[in-house]
């Protein structure tokens, strides 16, 4: 028995459309997380694992912190509180191309009576054309919180990454591999379907349809083709909050969704290393963002 295991524990926090999703993708190694430039991409805590020889590290991505409008709002607010609670380091991470919001300080305020260790990630430094703006947002930012390190990065570069790990390090506490070593997410399969399909939705869709998109995998199946060749057939259906948006995700003869379900299917193919056949269907639920019943039903309580 190894009695030299560590494990940390850590949640990404910050504004909408920080990169928090790209950064938990980067640093587990497997697309695990939806990605889109759509705010409120993220609806629930989504756990990425990296186990890297006697460490584990234990990552939490969460929506980004906006204005409630809905009781989906509120449950994706509720989930940020509990998950800045109780962790061993809470990454902070903030676009530097955008000034300091309501939302981070608000969330900044909220952190600073946890016990937990703050990390500052100032992300997009390689969409900087003026490097003195990064010494400036340092300021701003440390003019807020007294933060055990500041760290800018480049999540799309790649950059400063290697020094977050570094110094994550330091912060491991003795204690058990609570993952299989070889685990990377604690999603479901079925939810990492759903999340790829919903993020080709919020990607092909226009601003006003994607907020009000849900998605649930209705069957799965694997079989082998006439060439012996595994295929997994997979239904799924792509709810939808007013009838006038069903006919959106549809699209003129349907092409909006065979767009969407091709640009899945090549996600769900390189993901799950097996061919996909993807049948996609369209359902409205009135309002569902403010039902209850719902919001639990699609796992988003």
């Amino acid at each position: 028995m190894n009695t030299n295991k560590k494990n940390l524990f850590v949640t990404i926090a910050g504004r909408a459309n920080a990169g928090k999703s790209s950064l938990l993708n980067a640093l587990v190694g497997e697309k695990i997380a939806a990605v889109s430039d759509k705010p409120q991409t993220t609806r629930t805590k989504i756990t990425g694992v990296l186990t890297k020889g006697e460490i584990q590290y234990v990552f939490m991505d969460t929506p980004g912190m906006h204005r409630a409008r809905n009781k989906l709002s509120e449950h994706m607010i509720n989930t940020v509180s509990e998950t800045v609670t109780g962790v061993d380091v809470i990454l902070l991470m903030c676009d530097c191309t955008k000034k300091i919001s309501e939302n981070e300080t608000d969330l900044i305020k909220n952190i600073s009576g946890e016990k937990s260790k703050v990390i500052l990630l100032l992300n997009k430094i390689d969409l900087l054309e003026n490097k003195d703006r990064l010494i400036e947002k340092l300021a701003e930012y440390s003019g807020l919180y007294d933060f055990e390190e500041i760290i800018p990065v480049s999540v799309l570069n790649g950059e400063g990454l290697d020094l977050l790990m570094e110094i994550l390090e330091k912060y491991a506490g003795n204690g058990p591999h609570y993952f299989p070593d070889d685990k990377f997410t604690d999603q479901p399969e079925k939810v990492i379907m759903s999340e790829i399909i919903r993020e080709k939705a919020l990607m092909n869709l226009n601003e006003e349809v994607p907020h009000g998109i849900a998605v649930t995998i209705e069957s799965l199946n694997e079989r082998e083709d006439r060439s012996g060749t595994p295929i997994l057939d997979i239904t799924a259906t792509i709810f939808c909050e007013r009838e006038s948006h069903k006919g959106i995700v549809i699209g003129k003869g349907g092409s909006m969704l065979r767009k969407i379900g091709q640009d899945a299917r090549a996600d769900l193919e390189d993901f799950f290393r097996i061919k996909v056949n993807l049948q996609c269907w369209v359902k409205v639920k009135e309002g569902w963002r403010n039902r209850e019943g719902m919001i639990k039903n699609f796992g988003l309580s």
